[in-house]
């Protein structure tokens, strides 16, 4: 069997990206850290790979807002290459500031077609930076990145100043008519205001996955607030399933 192989990709500014190569490591896949220069310079590299991971931080500070500079990067240089990727049937997670990058290059939701913008994430209803752990239900169980997870509510940390899921009122139906809604915040628990509880969205694909909260900051019981003494220090917890079930699903693919 070929070993399910995933990318990690950083820039200035990205500071999950260990976490992220930990997470995907842990669930099975060979995993490197790739700077996006090296893909810019080289973007078929990338299709040496079935897993993108767009991993959390502030990628070029946020400068522009959260996520724009490194979407329009990849929307100038990897554009083809990510749509070869998709088609032949790899998958893309996008976690805080790489779901921010995902709905502003338009992989995400991609209703009508990819790489046009119908969503946004904009700042918290706070106005303030976010960060504290949630409770998320699982909406969409048949997903790769889903269908081997077995808990219907997960536990994991936000930590954004512009999470808020926004859109049109007829585009917020329609994700929720196709079920691309993957995550929501349960009930009472919404952190910074995004619309119909919205934490995390797929393409119409299924390939595609982005999400505010992190579940690479809440794989091992070590990384919990809750954690008793009396816990095993490094057992796994139900968000690593997440990285489980995409490794899972390509090992069957292949």
């Amino acid at each position: 069997m070929v070993m399910v192989r995933a990318l990690v990709l950083r820039t200035a500014g990205t500071n999950c990206d260990e976490e992220t190569v930990f997470a995907l490591q842990l669930a099975g896949a060979k995993t490197e850290l790739v700077h996006i220069n090296q893909l810019r310079q080289s973007p078929k590299y990338l299709l040496s790979y079935q897993i993108l991971a767009l991993p959390g931080g502030f990628s070029y500070g946020d400068d522009i807002s959260a996520g724009k500079v490194l979407a329009l990067e990849i929307l100038l240089f990897l554009r083809e290459v990510i749509e070869e990727f998709i088609e032949k049937g790899n998958l893309i997670i996008g976690i805080c500031n790489g779901f921010q990058v995902l709905v502003k290059t338009g992989l995400l939701p991609a209703i009508g077609k990819r790489f046009n913008v119908e969503v946004t994430l904009t700042d918290n209803d706070s106005g303030l930076f976010v960060d504290k752990w949630v409770q998320l239900d699982l909406i969409r169980r048949d997903l790769p990145w889903t269908k081997y997870v077995t808990h219907r509510r997960l536990f994991m940390p936000v930590a954004h100043a512009e999470g808020k899921f926004f859109s049109s009122e007829e585009i917020l139906n329609r994700l929720e008519e196709q079920n691309l809604v993957v995550f929501k915040y349960a009930e009472g628990t919404n952190p910074n205001g995004s619309l119909r509880d919205i934490a995390g969205i797929c393409d119409v694909t299924g390939q595609v996955l982005g999400l505010m909260p992190h579940p690479e900051r809440a794989i091992v019981c070590s990384q919990y607030p809750d954690r008793s003494k009396e816990m095993e220090y490094n057992r796994t917890m139900p968000p690593l399933e997440i990285f489980r079930s995409a490794v899972k699903s390509l090992d069957k693919l292949y």
